[in-house]
C-alpha cells in the first residue's frame, strides 16, 4: 500500500473515531454530535476564511465540541491562529478534519459517493485544526451571536419551509412517504413543546423528500445493503442538523430515534467511509432544501 492510501485510511479513521466516540458519549441521553445548540455556535466557523466548514467536517467538530466540552466555534490550523496573533497552548491536542480534491486516473475506482465518473477520482487530505479555547493571545469578539431574534429566526423558518414539500396532517407521527413523494406528513404545529422542535421534525422529513428521484435522488442499497434504511435515517438526522444551523435554530435530541444509534455504531465501525458517504448525501441534501427555499449561504470547506 503507498504512502498516499496509508494517509487516506489514517484519515477515514480519525475522523470516524472521534465521531463514533461522541455519538457513544451521548448514546444514554440520545444526544448526538449533531444536536445543534445555541451555545455551541451552530455551525463551526473557520477562523482563516469567516465562514463555515461543510459536510464530515462540520460533523466532526460538532463532535469534538461535544466530547470536550469546547463553547466556541471558531476552528483554525496552527498557523491561523498564528496568523492571528494567538499562540496554541503547549500540550493541546487539536481535531482532525479533511480537504477534499480530485485528479484525473485511468482507474476505474468509485468516488465517495459512487456519482463521479471513473476518470476522475477523489483524494483526501487530513489536517488539524484547533479550537478558540485552545489558544492564548488573542481577543477574540463574543461568540458569533444570531443577527436575528428568536421571534424571526421562527418566521425566517416559517417562510423558509413554504416553497418546498406539502405538509400534510400526520396525525401523531411524522414522516414521508415516497409513493406520495411531493409531500411530508407531521403532527400539529400545536403538538410540540416550542417552535425549534417543530421545524427541526420538519427539517429530518424534508431530507427524506430530498430523496426522490427528481431531487436528490438518494439510492442507499447498493452502497449499504441491509442498513440503507438506518443510514437513511441518518442522513436525515445530519440534513436536518445541517439546514438547523442554517436557520439559527436549534436541533434537539430525539428519543424516538434511539433504535437506530446501534445500527449507526455498527455500520460507522465496520466501515470507516460510511460516515463520509452519510455526510455527503446529507449536505447535498440541505444544499437542495437551501437553494430551493431561495436562501443561500457561504461555506468555508
Amino acid at each position: 500500500m503507498s504512502t498516499n492510501e496509508h494517509t487516506k485510511l489514517d484519515v477515514y479513521s480519525r475522523v470516524t473515531s472521534a465521531i463514533v466516540n461522541a455519538i457513544e458519549l451521548g448514546a444514554g441521553t440520545y444526544r448526538m454530535p449533531w444536536n445543534v445548540r445555541r451555545d455551541k455556535g451552530f455551525s463551526p466557523i473557520s477562523v482563516g476564511s469567516a465562514k463555515p466548514y461543510r459536510g464530515i467536517n462540520t460533523v466532526v467538530l460538532w463532535s469534538q465540541s461535544q466530547a470536550k466540552g469546547y463553547g466556541s466555534a471558531l476552528w483554525g490550523t496552527y498557523n491561523q491562529w498564528g496568523q492571528l496573533g494567538a499562540q496554541v497552548r503547549k500540550g493541546e491536542h487539536g481535531s482532525p478534519v479533511v480537504y477534499w480534491g480530485t485528479f484525473e486516473s485511468n482507474r476505474a475506482e468509485d468516488s465517495e459517493d459512487g456519482d463521479a465518473p471513473a476518470s476522475r477520482r477523489l483524494f483526501a487530505k487530513g489536517y488539524t485544526v484547533f479550537n478558540a479555547e485552545q489558544v492564548d493571545g488573542l481577543k477574540l469578539p463574543k461568540a458569533f451571536e444570531p443577527k436575528l431574534s428568536h421571534n424571526e429566526r421562527i418566521a425566517r423558518a416559517d417562510s423558509f419551509f413554504a416553497p418546498l414539500a406539502e405538509v400534510r396532517d400526520g396525525g401523531n407521527r411524522a414522516f414521508y412517504r415516497p409513493d406520495v413523494p411531493q409531500a411530508v406528513y407531521m403532527p400539529g404545529f400545536d403538538q410540540f413543546p416550542d417552535p425549534p422542535q417543530y421545524y427541526s421534525v420538519l427539517a429530518h422529513e424534508t431530507t427524506h423528500w430530498t430523496s426522490h428521484a427528481s431531487r436528490c435522488n438518494r439510492e442507499l442499497g447498493k452502497r449499504f445493503g441491509d442498513s440503507a434504511y438506518a443510514v437513511e435515517e441518518l442522513i436525515a438526522e445530519l440534513g436536518s442538523a445541517y439546514t438547523m444551523a442554517h436557520l439559527e435554530l436549534e436541533l434537539t435530541p430525539r428519543q424516538d430515534h434511539a433504535q437506530y444509534i446501534a445500527s449507526w455504531l455498527r455500520v460507522l465501525k465496520a466501515d470507516t467511509r460510511a460516515i463520509f458517504t452519510a455526510a455527503s448525501k446529507a449536505q447535498q441534501a440541505a444544499d437542495f432544501i437551501i437553494r430551493q427555499s431561495g436562501q443561500s449561504a457561504e461555506v468555508a470547506a
